[in-house]
């Protein structure tokens, strides 16, 4: 049995590993990449690898693997990539998987510079970017420097602006505030429907030169076939939408389309090397079957897809409903938790409050106790002096009644009585003037002892009504389940073949030419309007214009002349068949 061989094959966010037969056709190969990977929107991928030349080439599926130009090496490297695009990715693409492989490349393109896209745009599809990484943004998880290690812009914008990656990542993490709410799934597909208005988005790009040997690029994309400029990717001057032609041929260099329009000529251009035309051909021919399957009814699979597609959104929708349900129920008990613990709080320091006030009452009524009974030992003592000299007085009333009596009994002279008596009376004046001073300084200190008395009782009655308030009533006990919340070509017979041709049937379908009519997502949007004028205003400032590049100018030109990538559509598709063919000979 022959040894098998090691397959492993990339996509743009994992690496696979198979084992295949000497027979294993590419179809099959494919079959199991897609079948790992879950994908079912099979159209649009193919398989590239690097061929004995250095050539990047589509394995073709009808094929043997190993009998096409495939480097040898162990194990044998492929790439699984999107070889063709949609028109809409939010009409066409139908599953996750779609939509995030797609992302992943349209991201790595536009990092890498291969797919033009202007700073303000890039700062805003990187804060998308961040969304579709991150979820929404939460100053508890999301730290300073989460976006440090992160891959956001292409290298041609961040040398164009005078700002550190600190400031960069500062901005971006401002716009990554402004998705709060969207789903990663649905951030991938907000990028892609602004990445789909950039100018070089699904475009494959080859050398041609027309019959005067004019060099210029030939564009194949999902709407058709343009005609650039040799310094000029973004702008092409001529188009032909894929429901003009009919026929594709070539012959060794010489490529030619046949219009349907039977008075214009042939397109004829010339291509530097046969396999370049044999890569034309074959992604004119992908293209364009796209292109008219697009303008027929969805087809049943498609039409299950959609289906199934539409109820796992609304699953998720309700999902995300009830997580977010959850969430603000676990939000409103954690506030709930937060205002009783605050209300327990504040009630313990009323009642500290409380206690502090009784402790404070308490030393006030012992001092007023202590003050009053000061003053009742002054009162006493007051009394006793006013007892004392009460009894001095009567004592020397009685010794006045005694002198009168001596008097009149000794029969003194008058001059020696008067004098006694003088004295006497002067000594009892002095006495009563002092007893009505002390009897004054009794009734003083009587007066003041009756108002510490009232105080006391007021005390004690403050006292009383505080050590008489009911406690604080203890916090009620939080009863609060745990809330768990889930968030898942190269063969000897094809090199000799230097004549190939394609009829490209042209039936009758429905809005052939819808595409013209189309507007960015910036023009339908007005939400991503603002934001773009708002990060190209806050650019402005720290733009370094010295290092604009070729791109970065043209850009500005069709800006500035109001065009963008369905105006110019429209505008190049302009006049018959005929003139577009004859002004593309004249270039």
């Amino acid at each position: 049995m022959p040894k098998p061989v090691n397959v492993r094959v990339t996509t743009m966010d994992a690496e696979l590993e198979f084992a295949i037969q000497s027979v294993t056709t590419g179809k099959q190969l494919f079959e199991q990449v897609v079948k790992t990977v879950g994908l079912r929107e099979v159209w649009y991928f193919g398989l590239q690898y690097m061929d004995n030349k250095g050539y990047l080439t589509w394995l073709k599926l009808e094929k043997k693997v190993l009998s096409q130009d495939v480097k040898r090496e162990n194990p044998l490297q492929f790439m699984f990539r999107a070889k063709y695009f949609p028109e809409d990715v939010a009409e066409e693409l139908i599953q996750d998987i779609t939509r995030k492989l797609f992302f992943l490349q349209v991201k790595d393109g536009i990092l890498s510079d291969n797919i033009y896209c202007p700073p303000e745009t890039a700062v805003l599809l990187a804060s998308y970017s961040v969304q579709a990484k991150f979820g929404d943004f939460s100053k508890e998880t999301h730290k300073a420097g989460y976006l440090t290690t992160e891959r956001l812009l292409p290298q041609r914008v961040l040398d164009q602006h005078k700002l550190s990656k600190e400031q960069w990542e500062e901005r971006i993490q401002v716009w990554h505030e402004e998705h709060r709410g969207m789903l990663k799934e649905d951030a991938m597909l907000e990028y892609l429907k602004i990445a789909q208005d950039l100018e070089m988005y699904g475009v494959n790009y080859f050398d041609i030169k027309n019959k005067k040997g004019t060099e210029l690029w030939l564009g194949v994309d999902a709407l058709g076939l343009n005609i650039y400029e040799k310094d000029d990717k973004l702008t092409p001057k001529i188009g032909f939408p894929w429901s003009e032609i009919r026929n594709i041929s070539f012959n060794d260099k010489k490529f030619i389309i046949k219009p349907i329009d039977k008075k214009a000529p042939d397109f004829v251009f010339y291509a530097p090397r046969l396999r370049i035309n044999k890569r034309i051909l074959q992604l004119c021919m992908g293209n364009h079957e796209l292109y008219m399957q697009r303008r027929k009814p969805d087809s049943i699979e498609v039409q299950q897809m959609k289906a199934q597609a539409r109820e796992e959104k609304h699953q998720r929708q309700l999902e995300r409903a009830m997580l977010e349900n959850e969430k603000k129920k676990r939000e409103t008990i954690e506030r709930e938790k937060e205002e009783m613990e605050r209300e327990k709080r504040e009630m313990m320091m009323r009642l500290s409050q409380f206690e502090e006030q009784a402790r404070k009452a308490q030393r006030d009524l012992q001092e007023q106790l202590e003050r009053a009974r000061r003053l009742e030992e002054e009162r006493r003592r007051v009394e006793d002096e006013a007892a004392r000299l009460e009894a001095e007085r009567q004592a020397a009333l009685l010794a006045k009644e005694e002198l009168a009596r001596q008097a009149e009994d000794q029969a003194k002279s008058q001059e020696q009585l008067a004098a006694e008596l003088a004295e006497y009376t002067a000594k009892i004046a002095l006495l009563e003037e002092a007893k009505r001073a002390k009897e004054d300084e009794a009734n003083e200190w009587q007066s003041r002892a009756m108002e510490v008395q009232e105080d006391l009782l007021k005390t004690r009655e403050e006292l009383q009504l505080v050590m008489t308030v009911p406690p604080p009533p203890a916090p009620a006990m939080l009863m609060m389940e745990d809330v768990q919340v889930e968030e898942g070509e190269h063969d000897d017979h094809e090199e000799n073949m230097r004549t190939y041709s394609a009829e490209l049937l042209v039936e009758s379908i429905k809005d052939n030419r819808n595409e013209e009519e189309r507007l960015t997502e910036a023009e339908k949007n007005e939400r991503v309007q603002r934001q773009l004028m708002a990060l190209s205003s806050e650019l402005a400032d720290a733009r370094d214009d010295t290092k604009k590049t070729q791109n970065d100018i043209l850009h500005m030109e069709n800006m500035r002349a109001g065009r963008d990538k369905y105006k110019t559509l429209r505008q190049i598709r302009m006049g018959n068949t005929k003139q577009r063919i004859d002004e593309f000979e004249a270039l």
